[in-house]
């Protein structure tokens, strides 16, 4: 996988674990520490797609 598609494919898992953490958030009785975990995750590949940014430049 080239490194385009590298950070194609991690912001793409950047937006699906915003969309489940919307889901969660929004059901009536949403667990906090999934959204906690959730949220981590989401930082994670915040993280790795700036590192990858960064290094590509």
């Amino acid at each position: 996988m080239t490194t385009e598609g590298h950070i194609a494919a991690l912001e793409r898992r950047h937006q699906e674990l915003d969309r489940q953490i919307q889901t969660e958030m929004q059901s009536t009785r949403f667990d906090d520490l999934a959204v906690a975990a959730l949220k981590r995750k989401k930082l994670e590949v915040k993280d790795e797609i700036y590192r990858f940014n960064t290094t590509t430049q």
